[in-house]
């Protein structure tokens, strides 16, 4: 199923008394909340599964120990997004619906990218147990096929959802609200995958997550981060690449 944009529909709310017809109608209306947690996110997306196809192809015929160790990275990081897209969809949508009712038109496009998304994280879901098993070209197949889907349906949702909605969530929104999102994928968060999911947050942003750091973990976390679970991150990155 192919990924499409439809073009963008309806005011921005609370951007000064726009009268629906493309008009913001006057200054842009104040932040009740900062969302760029939305954006911090969506960059781990982005990076980890863009390099989901080269982590795959780069297992050697038959080998299931790495086949393994890659497809359950790739399990991870599918359960992350499983889990963003369950928030949004049970907490977000008819949030905006009834606070933003200008941004119906956006709101419908999300659930329909949502929807799209959703067929290919269960083909890539459906397809891992036996690539990790066999580490085998012809199991590889169905994986790099779901990839491929889920990478081009990101690349139509992510920005689309970053110019459309974030802005309306950043005038509707309490800051309590867009906080519940970063706690549910905190709890979604496989056992034992801490480290590497937060290794992985880190290294898709600009600065290489320095900034992020000092602004989202208190200083106990960022010391166990520097002494224990970069070294989990590191061991699994070099596993996940082959690297000796």
């Amino acid at each position: 199923m192919a990924a499409t944009a439809l073009p963008p529909s309806g005011d921005v709310p609370g951007s000064g008394g726009g009268t629906g017809d493309g008009d913001p109608g006057g200054a842009a209306a104040a932040k009740t909340c900062d969302a760029r947690g939305m954006v911090e996110i969506h960059r781990m997306f982005r990076a980890s599964f863009g390099e989901g196809p080269a982590l795959v192809r780069g297992v050697a015929e038959a080998d299931a120990a790495h086949a393994d160790v890659v497809g359950d990275h790739l399990a991870m990081i599918s359960t992350s997004l499983h889990a963003h897209h369950e928030f949004e969809d049970e907490n977000l949508w008819h949030t905006l619906d009834d606070r933003a009712p200008a941004c119906a038109g956006h709101v419908d496009r999300m659930k329909e990218q949502h929807a799209v998304m959703l067929v290919h994280l269960r083909e890539l879901d459906a397809a891992l147990p036996a690539w990790r098993a066999s580490g085998r070209a012809t199991d590889a197949a169905g994986v790099l096929a779901a990839l491929d889907g889920i990478n081009a349906a990101l690349a139509v949702h992510l920005p689309d959802e970053e110019a459309n909605i974030v802005p309306v969530m950043e005038t509707v929104l309490t800051q309590k609200e867009v906080d519940a999102a970063s706690e549910h994928g905190r709890k979604a968060t496989p056992k034992g995958k801490t480290w590497q999911q937060l290794g992985a947050i880190l290294a898709a942003q600009p600065d290489g997550g320095d900034e992020w750091q000092h602004e989202h973990l208190p200083a106990p976390v960022r010391w166990a981060w520097r002494f224990i679970g970069r070294r989990d991150y590191d061991a699994n990155r070099a596993a996940l690449t082959g690297a000796k």
